[in-house]
Formats: structure tokens, sequence, C-alpha cells
């Protein structure tokens, strides 16, 4: 059955919706819930924020950059496989799809997490919140099998109703912030660099999804200019909204208190306001981490899409529905979060999130580190050497050293998962070269 890749209609993505996906993929069940994985490092957590935002600004202006080069369905596949190859296209579309999927699944424990703030018997059984996780997923897959206009409203209203919360919680919380409650600053035993290190490993997640805005370019206005501009906007909005809400929570509420709970915030606010002020904060989570879901529901369809029209992809991820969606990527992505989710449910929804989270994070460094330097590779192939001016050489740099400096402090084990993880894709780029007569004689010897 020849595949069917129908043409989408362009341009329903305008700038606010793609900022909307950028702030929305970004601010979700990281913010909501890192304040508990972070609490056990006490609040040098804050400099893991710090450097992590600075990190996440360098790589938001290297996407603004090859979105400038690049309008092709992708995101960060499309810029490695026309820098660096088609193997390297394939590694870093394998390893992005897996963090997209992968993360889907944490932020629908995430969404458990905080639904059980007001519904405890979500977090009392493992199967209540195992329904709840896998509810949340196919309700939104179905949204984003209507189009992708569709899922863009959703990313919008939810983005607006998420930032609220959040913004009282700042503006009020910080003349309840306690200065002894960021004393001793360092809680974890390990050094403080080793201790940052591991605090930038986990508030990446919070930034992953920076580069969301590049990823459905062909339904984007204007992309060369819509899609920088949205990306540097959402990625500067969403550090500073990180900084400061992580600096209330670890003000109000010793750090003690606040590891391990399912949902941190709510005891800040239960702190400050009382119990009403605790449902507040909640609501505003579960509306945060749904909004976060749709949108990495809606990347797990298009990177696989891009990749399969590429040949490098099985072609059923090239297959678009009557309203223009890939659905067999969608549906296949939620089958696999949906069966990471059931792996882990006899974990704590805290355990399942902080364990899902590292895994996600390291298969998006990957794609993240050849980013760095696909520009360079871009221009050198394109003969446009002349064009490449100095600072896309420090981005570059800094950009490299920031991925690899994170991928450092995953930990060994989690950098162990996930290399098998990227190596269990290999198989799938041979057969896939060898069924399209790609590997010739010549390349074999």
């Amino acid at each position: 059955m020849p595949t069917d890749t129908r043409s989408k209609p362009k341009g329903t993505l305008g700038f606010w919706m793609c900022t909307a996906l950028v702030v929305g993929n970004m601010i979700g069940s990281g913010i909501f819930l890192l304040p508990s994985s972070l609490a056990a490092f006490g609040p040098i957590s804050m400099a893991g924020w710090v450097l992590t935002a600075g990190g996440a600004i360098v790589l938001a202006l290297i996407f603004g950059r090859l979105a400038r080069l690049s309008s092709n369905t992708g995101g960060p596949y499309a810029y490695a496989r026309e820098g660096f190859g088609d193997f390297a296209g394939f590694l870093i579309a394998w390893g992005y799809w897996i963090a997209l999927w992968s993360g889907n699944a944490a932020v629908a424990v995430a969404f458990a997490g905080y639904l059980s703030f007001m519904v405890p018997a979500i977090g009392e059984t493992a199967l209540a919140g195992l329904a709840v996780s896998l509810g949340a997923i196919w309700l939104l897959t179905w949204v984003n099998l209507r189009g992708v206009r569709q899922a863009g409203i959703v990313q919008v209203v939810t983005t607006v109703m998420k930032l609220a919360p959040l913004l009282v919680l700042i503006l009020l919380g910080l003349s309840h912030v306690q200065p002894a409650n960021f004393r001793p600053a360092n809680l974890s035993g390990m050094s403080n660099i080793s201790a940052i290190s591991a605090c930038a490993a986990l508030t990446l997640w919070a930034f992953v999804g920076l580069e969301s805005a590049t990823v459905p370019a062909g339904d984007v206005r204007n992309p060369t200019k819509t899609i920088p501009l949205a990306t540097i906007v959402g990625t500067c909005v969403a550090a500073l909204v990180y900084i400061a809400t992580t600096y209330v929570a670890l003000g109000v509420v010793p750090s003690g208190t606040l590891a391990g709970s399912n949902a941190p915030l709510a005891d800040v606010a239960h702190v400050m306001w009382g119990f009403g002020g605790a449902v507040f904060i909640a609501v505003g989570a579960c509306v945060s981490t749904f909004g976060t879901l749709n949108g990495f529901v809606l990347l797990t369809g298009q990177v696989p899409l891009g990749a399969a029209r590429d040949g490098l992809f099985p072609a059923g991820f090239a297959r678009v529905s009557r309203t223009g969606t890939p659905a067999f990527g969608l549906i296949s992505s939620s089958l696999l979060a949906s069966a990471l989710i059931a792996m882990n449910y006899t974990r704590s929804l805290a355990e399942q999130f902080e364990f899902i989270i590292l895994l996600a994070t390291l298969s998006t460094l990957v794609p993240y580190l050849l980013c760095a330097g696909a520009e360079i590779m871009i221009r050198a192939k394109r003969k446009e050497r002349t064009r490449l001016p100095p600072q896309a050489f420090v981005l570059a740099g800094l950009g490299f050293v920031y991925s690899f400096w994170a991928i450092f402090g995953a930990g060994k084990d989690v950098v162990f998962w996930g290399v098998l993880l990227l190596l269990a894709g290999l198989p799938i780029h041979v057969w896939l070269r060898w069924q399209s007569g790609a590997i010739t004689s010549k390349e074999i010897s």
C-alpha cells in the first residue's frame, strides 16, 4: 500500500501558538514536581537552576539560528540529518522520539500526583494512579488526532491558565520566605560541584521542550522569523518562572518537608494560605501538566513523521489521516508511554517521576549535543562558510560543553540505560537502509 503523505494545511501555527507550545511544553511537570526531587540537595539546587537556565538560553539561540536555515518538519532531527548525514539523523530522531514518549509518561505521572492532592485515593493505590495517568495520555492523543490547530488552541488556553497560579505563588510568596531555610546550602553529602551537576541533570528536564516550535515547522506561518522569536521568548519566560518559584518553595518550606512530596508546591501554598490555597495551586498544576502533555503528544507524531518522509523511519509514521495528523506515530507513541508507566506503577508517584525524567532528559541531550554543531556543518556543506559569524562558533562551543556536562550529571546508571535505548535502534536503521537498497557494495567496503 503506498504511503499517504498528503500535505497538511500550511501556516496554521502563528507566533502566540508557537510561544505557547514552547512555554507550555517547558512549564509543566518540572516546576510542579521538581522541588520534591531537589529538596534532597537543599538550597544549592538553586545554582543548578541558574546554570541550566543559562545553558537552555544558549540552546534556544542555537535552535533559533537553525530555524532560519531550515523550515523542514522534525526540528533537531532535520538539522542533524542535514548537518551530519542520514545515520546521525536517524540516531537523533530515534533518541528524540524516545525522549518524547518517555517524557509523556513522566508528565502523565505528575498529573496524577497533583490530582491525588484533591482526590487522595489516586495517590494511595498504585492502580488508581495508573488509571489516571493512562486516561490523560489517551484523552490528549484523541485531541491531537483531530488536528494540529485543535492541539494548538488547547496549548494556548492551558498555558495561560498554568501561569496564573505560579505568578500568584511567586508574588505573594516572597513575603513568606524564611532566610533560615537556606542554611545549610548543601544537604546532599556530595561536593558542591557534584551536587550542582546532579541538580542540573534534574532541572534540565524542566527545559526539555525549548525546541518545540522547531518541530512542526511545516505548520508554522513565516517559520524563519516566527520560530526563532518564539523559542527565545518562551525559554526566557520559563527560566524566570522556574528560578523565582523554586526560591519561594525552598524559602517557605524546609527541604526535609518537601522531599518525597507528590505535590510540593501545593504543600508550599498550604503553609502560606491553608487548604484553600493548596487546592488553588493543585488545580493549576493539573492544568499545567495537562497542557504540557498535550504539547508533547503533538510532537510524538511530528518527529517520526519528518524522519519517515526521508526514509529513515518505518513508512507507517509518514501516513497522515484525513485531518492531516500522523495518526500512526501518535498512537504508537502513546502505547509506548503507557507501557512505561505500567512497568513502573508499583513505585510511588515521586519515584516514578524522577526515574523517568532522567531517562527522558538523557535521550534529549544527545540531540542537543549534535545540534550544537549543526549550523557549522550545514554551512560547510552548503559552501556558505563566509556567512558564519564568530558568535556561531562561540554558541556551538558553549552548547556542546553544556550538553556534555549535563550528560555527566545524569549519573552512570541513567547514562547506561539511555545508551542502551539509543543502540537498540541500530537494527531498525540497518533494516530500513537494506530495504531501500541504500547499502551499496562501495559503502560496505
